[in-house]
């Protein structure tokens, strides 16, 4: 599986929304509660520790036109972890055309994102969901091997800023192709 570098993601949200629209996005992103104004809403997956990551998946993902769904952006969440915000997420993952999962360790320790992805799955299908594998260098997952099961998005070999999504019997399609079926 090919895997994004946190670097290379951080330099890509840079410079497709430059440094100081990075915050208009994400000001505009906070905003987001129903997919009123574009076509594909994504639920985003992660972890809390990686929050600075999540920041730059939520650019590049506002820049190719969907909207995307972060549950500390979402001031009806409650301040401390309880059954009711089980309830939300659950609702919210629902709501949400698409469930992308930001994998990183920490995202992957999560009993929280672990969860996630369980009723993700349930509710998404293998065509809805795509896991977004970021890590420090270009090393594999090891030990999580029921991620496999997935798509994940990634770049193209061939073409700058070009994204895709690669499911587990090889197919593939551009990442804006995936986010709009």
């Amino acid at each position: 599986m090919a895997i994004f570098t946190k670097s290379k993601l951080s330099r890509i949200a840079d410079s497709k929304a430059g440094y100081t629209q990075k915050s208009v996005i994400l000001s505009e992103a906070r905003s987001f509660s129903n997919k009123y104004s574009a076509k594909t809403s994504i639920f985003l997956s992660h972890s809390h520790y990686d929050s600075e990551y999540v920041k730059d998946t939520v650019v590049l993902l506002r820049k190719m036109g969907v909207e995307v769904y972060v549950d500390w952006m979402d001031d009806n969440m409650p301040e401390e972890t309880s059954g009711n915000t089980a309830a939300l997420l659950k609702q919210k993952i629902k709501e949400n055309d698409k469930f992308v999962f930001l994998a990183t360790n920490k995202s992957i320790e999560s009993k929280w994102c672990n969860w996630e992805i369980g009723f993700g799955d349930a509710h998404k299908y293998i065509n809805k969901i795509a896991l977004f594998p970021l890590k420090d260098d270009y090393t594999d997952w090891k030990g999580n091997e029921y991620l496999k099961i997935y798509p994940y998005i990634t770049e193209s070999d061939y073409a700058v800023d070009y994204y895709k999504v690669v499911f587990p019997d090889g197919k593939e399609m551009s990442l804006q192709e995936w986010l709009n079926s």
